[in-house]
């Protein structure tokens, strides 16, 4: 199945494993919980256990040097392409009032980004991503 949208977190490729895991799950949050119609059903095993539903579409990581994460994340805002970030700061925080300070008290142009994740049509989204290559 081909969708006409794609969904894409970019991970700074010095990260350790723990925080590379991390960021992907809180960046992918910020696509879910305010594109509800990405969503799919609730799902269902054999006996009748029900469970969370998931994004409907695959969300592809890629990893990036600070420099492309920097620059993906200014073409995401030049095109105004909502995006969610997750930066360094956001480590030594525990609590999402806290997060939101961290990131409110540094000027776009300085923040120290660990990863973002964009939701859009496909072609912006490839052009956002430019200079990234898939995570392995």
């Amino acid at each position: 199945m081909t969708f006409p949208t794609k969904i894409a977190v970019l991970l700074r490729d010095d990260l350790p494993t723990w925080q590379r895991l991390n960021v992907t799950a809180f960046v992918v949050s910020g696509v879910a919980g305010t594109r509800p119609e990405l969503l799919g059903a609730d799902y269902e095993d054999a006996d009748g256990t029900r469970y969370l539903p998931m994004l409907g579409q695959p969300v592809l990581v890629f990893e990036g040097s600070a420099d492309v994460l920097t620059a993906a994340h200014a073409r995401a805002v030049e095109r105004g392409v909502a995006l969610a970030v997750f930066t360094d700061e956001l480590f030594k925080t525990g609590n999402d009032d806290d997060n939101r300070a961290a990131v409110r008290a540094v000027p776009r142009a300085e923040l120290h980004l660990a990863g973002v994740a964009v939701h859009g049509p496909k072609n912006a989204v490839d052009r956002i991503l430019k200079g990234a290559r898939l995570h392995g």
